[in-house]
């Protein structure tokens, strides 16, 4: 188990290394058990380890025997003096692999890159996360010295990690989940769902630590003395929740929220049913406002027979007269019953009214007529 020691370095993995990593994953080992190693360049400025750009690294290893295992040293030192030119202040501060956990070879691989850093950190990208965890553990190499005063062994320090990003850097992220983000979830199902993934995180860790103890007391780990300083001090940082102000605090701020969520209710209600009355009021002005269009179109159909007519051209013959009709009809011998959109209803010489399509109407005279015929 790697060593918990107090540390104030921080390490701040910036969103194109995770995207990097996943995309290295992706194309070289993806539905398999392999995993992937590349290069992690930033800034070591003591305190934070700003780790803002990566790149991948040809690896190989035996499944079988993990100390069997090849990385390509000269493309490292080619492409580091490639991303030199790019930008200097970009240095070889690390190296990353896709995990998920902390494997045997490890060290060694570490010793392989202290050639070109003192100290080179170590992130585990999680290729494959949950909603619950950040996907991103950092280590250090450090020497741990052992309680009965046996000989110091190397092992890896976790430090903490976060997920840190530039304005630019928010606005392309932004873009890549445009087309993936559902955008019917409100700014509250966001925050809820956070929250939740933060409580299912925080489960996590508990069962960790309750697992841990177990195996302290059992017998099967030795007392790592560092790693119970830090649980006590984070039980004494616990709130007492059985305090009378504790109590009183926190029933204050749940009927203040209950009594928004109210006042939300009432306020919904409210418009809903304005929604409903001006619905009602549209519908009762829909059927004056359908019977006064009719009547325009009837009033429109008359005005445009008169001004061009003399001739209708149709087509089929009257179903009760049998009176063919043809491609003309004289408007002496028609009267318009009936106009809506591009169909008209008249009556031939028989007097009955029949439903025809109107194909145009055009200005005739009696030899065009004849010549029809």
């Amino acid at each position: 188990m790697p060593a918990t020691v107090q540390s104030s370095i921080t390490a701040h993995v910036h969103p194109l290394v995770l995207l990097s990593a996943t995309d290295h994953y992706n194309r070289v080992a993806k539905d398999t058990k392999k995993r992937v190693v590349g290069v992690l360049l930033g800034q070591n400025k003591g305190k934070t380890v700003n780790i803002s750009n990566s790149f991948a690294v040809p690896f190989e290893e035996d499944e079988k025997d993990p100390s069997v295992w090849f990385l390509d040293h000269n493309y490292v030192e080619a492409m580091n003096d490639m991303f030199k030119k790019v930008n200097a202040k970009e240095k070889l501060i690390g190296w990353y692999h896709s995990g998920p956990k902390l494997r045997s070879s490890d060290l060694e691989i570490n010793e392989l890159f202290k050639r070109y850093t003192p100290n080179p950190v170590l992130v585990i990208v999680d290729v494959k996360p949950n909603d619950e965890e950040i996907p991103t553990d950092a280590y250090f190499a450090i020497e741990e010295i052992k309680d009965d005063g046996t000989t110091t062994t190397k092992t890896f320090m976790h430090i903490p990690s976060e997920i840190v990003a530039e304005e630019a850097e928010e606005i392309g992220v932004e873009h890549l989940l445009r087309d993936i983000k559902d955008n019917a979830v409100g700014t509250l199902s966001t925050r809820i769902s956070s929250q939740l993934g933060s409580l299912g995180g925080l489960q996590g860790r508990l069962e960790e630590i309750r697992h841990y103890l177990e195996k302290v007391v059992s017998g099967q780990l030795p007392v790592n003395h560092q790693i119970i300083y830090n649980l006590q001090d984070m039980f004494n940082l616990l709130p007492n929740l059985e305090s009378q102000e504790m109590v009183q605090s926190f029933s204050t701020k749940t009927n203040d929220q209950l009594l928004l969520i109210y006042l939300s209710s009432m306020i919904r209600a409210v418009i809903a049913l304005h929604n409903l009355i001006d619905n009602k009021i549209e519908n009762l002005k829909v059927p004056a406002a359908k019977s006064k269009k009719n009547a325009e179109s009837i009033n429109s159909c008359l005005q445009l027979v008169t001004k061009f007519a003399k001739l209708i051209v149709i087509a089929g013959s009257c179903p009760f007269c049998k009176s063919k009709i043809g491609y003309y009809a004289m408007l002496s011998k028609m009267s318009v019953h009936h106009y809506n959109d591009n169909n008209i209803d008249l009556g031939t010489a028989c007097g009955k009214p029949f439903h025809t399509s109107v194909l145009s109407i055009t200005d005739a005279s009696e030899s065009d007529i004849l010549t029809a015929q």
